[in-house]
């Protein structure tokens, strides 16, 4: 079985390896560092319908991926309709700062009260800041995670503003599955 070595690689080149050895191989190990690159990676893969089996290895992880048991997966948002939702700010709009902050703050709590709600929530550069302990909307999200919306933040962005151990609402995620999300989505709505 073919090892692939991505530890110490920065975001999204192990999962960009990964998506590549998944093109040419039914099965293989990769080791990787602890943190945003593992989960990124099983996600990844588990959304692809592979097989991962995780294993502590010093400091990193090792995980085996399989084909072997994957069953068809379509493309993130391929014709199903799906909406996503881009904020790569903690306020809504070019105004002052505080009323952007209310006006953003307004938005996903009145997303509790549509019915017809996004597939998924993007959150790049200071849109991470929702996301984390201390947030307004901290609550609103976690609900919206409950009620079936994915709540993904940029895993680079959170490390940039050191936020990675405070993240509360959602998962982090990678600028692969970003750049695919927003690529097969039919309906992008960007804040």
């Amino acid at each position: 079985m073919t090892t692939i070595d991505c530890r110490n690689l920065a975001c999204p080149a192990p999962v960009i390896t990964v998506k590549k050895a998944l093109e040419e191989q039914a099965e293989f190990r990769v080791l990787l560092d602890d943190g945003a690159p593992r989960e990124n990676v099983t996600r990844f893969a588990r959304n692809r319908g592979c097989q991962v089996c995780e294993e502590r290895d010093g400091n990193g992880w090792a995980l085996t991926i399989s084909t072997a048991e994957r069953t068809p997966q379509p493309a993130a948002g391929t014709a199903t309709g799906e909406r996503v939702v881009l904020i790569t700010s903690n306020r809504l709009g070019d105004g002052p700062e505080e009323l952007g902050s209310l006006l953003m703050k307004n938005f996903i709590h009145t997303l509790l009260e549509t019915s017809d709600l996004p597939t998924r929530m993007l959150f790049l550069n200071t849109g991470v800041f929702l996301t984390v302990e201390g947030s307004d909307v901290l609550e609103a999200l976690e609900k919206l995670g409950g009620m079936g919306v994915e709540i993904l933040s940029c895993g680079l962005c959170l490390d940039f503003f050191k936020l990675k151990d405070k993240l509360k609402a959602g998962t982090t995620t990678n600028m692969l599955t970003t750049v695919e999300s927003l690529l097969s989505a039919p309906q992008v709505i960007r804040l």
